[in-house]
């Protein structure tokens, strides 16, 4: 048997069934409430969440969980699951069909497992440490773009955008000017998703929470990707920024972010 079968199978049911539940209520949003200025939550983050949460406490309940909405949750295991049950909800409550649910598993401070599934567009992207990654169970590699003025990227904005406006928009024009184009859709999870799948040839982001890329991280590593901070430091879910790319464009990325 592959190692974490187990595991993902769990993930794939939790993430699956969530992602149906989205789905449902997509278009029928009730109840908007607010974290921050921009930071939304809806009865579709608070339902979906708890369906994970279920479904893992039984499966698995000596583990850890780091969630969203629910914050951590102490198991008395060394295994943590990251869980997003929307990432994407701002696209959510606007009928904007590009969000995610994302499940991730961490042992020992070492991400083993991901899985983003799209319920809108039906797919469900997914890699275990050594395995591969996949998509719709085809595998999936990043792209050969050679140089960035090639590549097609993608950002995203954080919540605190009045603070760090200035770096902000600084590093969306230089990464605009040195690349084919910069796309801005709102689900660092998918975002890294199209990255391991090719889609994109890199993305950059800062101000993320360990559940917007602990599973996509996964992915794009199983996929041939680079992973680092906008830096050039080791990348973890639990740094602030990222770089997710094709290895050929890494270097010009980071020069291109703090040249």
């Amino acid at each position: 048997m592959n190692m974490f079968e187990k595991e993902r199978e769990t993930a794939t049911r939790a993430a699956r069934s969530a992602g149906d539940l989205l789905k449902q209520k997509f278009g029928n949003v009730q109840h908007i409430g607010k974290k921050g200025e921009t930071d939304l939550v809806t009865e579709a983050d608070l339902a979906a969440e708890k369906l994970i949460l279920e479904m893992l406490r039984i499966d698995c309940p000596k583990d850890n969980i780091l969630s969203e909405e629910a914050g951590a949750l102490a198991g008395s295991s060394a295994r943590t699951w990251i869980i997003d049950p929307l990432d994407g909800t701002t696209n959510f409550a606007h009928g904007f069909p590009f969000f995610a649910v994302s499940i991730a598993l961490e042992i020992e401070k070492e991400m083993v497992l991901g899985v983003v599934y799209n319920p809108f567009m039906e797919e469900f992207f997914e890699a275990r440490k050594g395995e591969g990654a996949f998509l719709n169970h085809q595998p999936i590699h990043v792209s050969h773009a050679g140089h960035l003025k090639e590549s097609l990227l993608a950002t995203g904005f954080p919540y605190d955008i009045e603070q760090k406006s200035h770096r902000i928009f600084e590093w969306h024009k230089r990464m605009t000017i040195a690349s084919r184009g910069v796309r801005r859709a709102g689900s660092a999870a998918i975002d890294m998703c199209y990255v391991a799948a090719g889609r994109l040839d890199g993305l950059w982001e800062e101000g993320l929470k360990p559940w917007d890329t602990a599973a996509g991280a996964v992915i794009v590593l199983e996929a041939g990707g680079r992973l680092t901070t906008c830096e050039d430091e080791m990348f973890t879910p639990y740094r602030k920024s990222v770089i997710a790319c094709t290895p050929l464009i890494h270097k010009e990325m980071v020069n291109a972010l703090n040249g």
